[in-house]
């Protein structure tokens, strides 16, 4: 009897919590976001203008129609199918216990866990999918917050307008063989990446054999003395990131693997000792490599002139994120418009999803809305993330690197910053190249 009691009191208990963290964790969505229109928008390495200068013309029946609300229109269009295709995970509630405690959601603690499976999945979609891949569901999404992509409401275009786009051109007719072909590559391309797309979404499911899973990810915290319910920060994530990588059985995986920058230098030689690598031969071969640098900027507080070096970062088409966030409260930072840093926020607590199973739902690991905040709010702990494929991917990040860090000097030098002389406590974002390392140097 006294073994029943104690069962229901945890039911009871277990019931409590979940409506809690249902109420607490479920007005992520209902907040609006707006995008200006006359500033671009920045996301991992591509750009989006949510502004035209075309000229106004007329549409066949005389009425006037503007050709910039359709350039706006489809430049929203395109920025919400680029932004709802990354992979997002969130709080889950009702998954597998985890090992060693009583828990079955990672509501409150596990922010920073979820923001590091985001920037791995952003690598493991550009290493698996590409840079240019979108979910063909992407818009079939109910967004809660589709009034607010722009300050003002893109105007629906009438179907003589799309006429009058496509009337004065010649039509390409293609033979009835070659649209069979073409259909056949489409079809297999897209199953294809269907295929790659359910995957890199069941390594990062909430159960223990999942590679990347909350489950496994705490595992492998332990060896830095972390236990399920404690806080992760961004640095600890790196390097149970890269662990996770290594053990990972998956034969898709055994080509890619992380290398976690030490004292915020990148050494070339340890990044081309994890690119090669034996495949059980004498043929070499060489393996994509996710670089993560865990960095610090400024003490207490973010220091405001490191705004523009981290706008050019995530205008690399290498940069696969940051994990940061604001104190106690973990962001994955995707992108940019103007002074603020456009992320997916992982405290929305979803229900447990079983990966395993065949054609599970794919829309709780798709966002529908951005979510934007000031960068002088940004935590100054942070993970940046980068993606090569080859050794002429990481030459070109050091090179583009090395531009951002001579654009940054330059403007120091003109403004009388004096960064060299801030204490080490505000430890300055700064790459330079040499044979050996790039760093971000003190």
């Amino acid at each position: 009897m006294e073994a029943t009691g104690t069962d229901e009191v945890e039911k009871l208990k277990s019931k409590f919590m979940s409506a809690w963290h249902n109420m607490k964790y479920s007005w992520v969505l209902k907040t609006k976001t707006y995008f200006s229109r006359n500033s671009a928008v920045i996301l991992l390495g591509k750009c989006y203008h949510f502004k035209s200068d075309e000229p106004s013309e007329l549409s066949p029946d005389g009425s006037c129609l503007d050709i910039v609300d359709t350039v706006i229109s489809g430049n929203v269009e395109e920025f919400r199918k680029d932004f709802i295709s990354r992979i997002w995970l969130t709080y889950r509630e009702d998954f597998p216990q985890i090992k060693d405690s009583a828990l079955t959601t990672d509501c409150g603690w596990g922010c920073t866990l979820r923001t590091g499976q985001m920037l791995l999945a952003q690598g493991l979609v550009l290493h698996f999918l590409g840079r240019a891949w979108t979910w063909p569901g992407a818009l079939n999404i109910e967004n809660s917050d589709s009034e607010s992509w722009t300050s003002h409401t893109v105007k629906k275009l009438t179907a003589s307008f799309d006429a009058s786009l496509t009337g004065g051109r010649e039509p390409k007719v293609l033979s009835k063989d070659h649209k069979e072909a073409l259909k056949r590559d489409c079809d297999d391309s897209e199953m294809r990446d269907e295929v790659y797309h359910r995957k890199i979404i069941s390594w990062f499911g909430d159960s223990p054999p999942a590679s990347f899973g909350l489950h496994q990810l705490i595992e492998y915290g332990k060896k830095s003395g972390k236990t399920a319910g404690d806080w992760y920060g961004p640095a600890v994530v790196a390097h149970i990131l890269r662990k996770a990588v290594e053990e990972a059985r998956d034969p898709e995986l055994q080509g890619i693997t992380i290398y976690v920058a030490q004292d915020c230098t990148v050494y070339s030689s340890d990044v081309v000792d994890r690119q090669c690598s034996s495949m059980g031969s004498e043929k070499a071969d060489m393996k994509a490599v996710i670089i993560l640098v865990p960095v610090r900027l400024g003490g207490e507080r973010t220091n405001m002139d490191y705004l523009e070096f981290v706008k050019g970062i995530l205008s690399l088409e290498y940069c696969v994120g940051v994990v940061g966030g604001k104190p106690k409260q973990s962001y994955y930072f995707a992108g940019f418009q103007d002074d603020s840093l456009i992320y997916m926020d992982p405290h929305y607590c979803q229900s447990f999803v079983d990966v395993s199973i065949k054609d599970f739902p794919l829309e709780s690991f798709h966002c529908p809305s951005p979510k934007k905040m000031s960068f002088k709010n940004m935590d100054p702990s942070c993970t940046i993330g980068f993606y090569c494929r080859n050794m002429k991917d990481f030459e070109r990040i050091s090179e583009e690197i090395t531009k951002i860090s001579w654009w940054r000097r330059v403007m120091e030098s003109r403004q009388g910053w004096k960064t060299w002389e801030i204490s080490a406590m505000h430890r300055q974002l700064q790459w330079a190249q040499n044979p050996r390392t790039f760093t971000f140097s003190n």
